[in-house]
């Protein structure tokens, strides 16, 4: 039997990265010394890993035979993959979560090929764009009622990467902190007020 898991890393490869307002639970809080790894890869490094996950996606769509225009980039400090173009909603899947798949196999594909985890981010037809704002709607509704009752608000289970977007806008705003509880599949966020 092969092993095919990917190695963790010092950094998680899911799309939700702890911060000082949203610590995760069961993992010691990081020091800014000990938030940006000695070892991080450099620009070019990025790149070439999206590159690879860009040549196993475009493989994917040759055998399915769709069509798609494939954007390679560096954004934030990670290697990102954008494919845009018609007929590409069944690679988003229900809640994206045929995305969420594909990311993780163009993932691996790059693990394979450079013997290192990527947090690559993948998003075809501007899925994740789309669903930022919407979750940013979400995050902002949460606060307004946190604010109004004084109450934690539990929103729905979301992946990774949901969960990351409302963090990002709940500890923008004063007076509301953020964590996420449970397990996946079930794994939310609680948005309560501040201590």
């Amino acid at each position: 039997m092969t092993d095919t898991s990917i190695p963790r890393a010092e950094q998680p490869l899911d799309d939700e990265e702890p911060t000082a307002a949203a610590p995760v639970e069961g993992e010691p809080e990081e020091t800014d010394a000990e938030a940006a790894p000695s070892n991080a890869p450099g620009e070019s490094d990025l790149f070439r890993q999206s590159e690879i996950a860009a040549d196993y996606v475009e493989g994917l769509l040759d055998i399915l035979d769709y069509d798609g225009d494939i954007d390679e980039l560096v954004s934030g400090g990670r290697p990102v993959v954008e494919v845009v173009g018609g007929r590409l909603q069944n690679l988003v899947g229900q809640r994206g979560a045929t995305l969420e798949a594909l990311q993780e196999l163009a993932r691996l594909a790059v693990f394979r090929q450079t013997g290192s985890p990527s947090r690559l981010l993948l998003d075809v037809g501007g899925y994740r764009a789309n669903r930022r704002k919407e979750l940013a709607a979400v995050a902002r509704n949460a606060v307004e009622k946190v604010k109004e009752h004084g109450e934690p608000v539990r929103l729905e289970p979301m992946s990774a990467f949901e969960r990351k977007c409302v963090h990002d806008v709940v500890n923008a705003i004063d007076g509301v902190e953020s964590e996420s509880e449970g397990v996946e599949p079930s794994r939310r966020i609680v948005v309560r007020p501040a201590d």
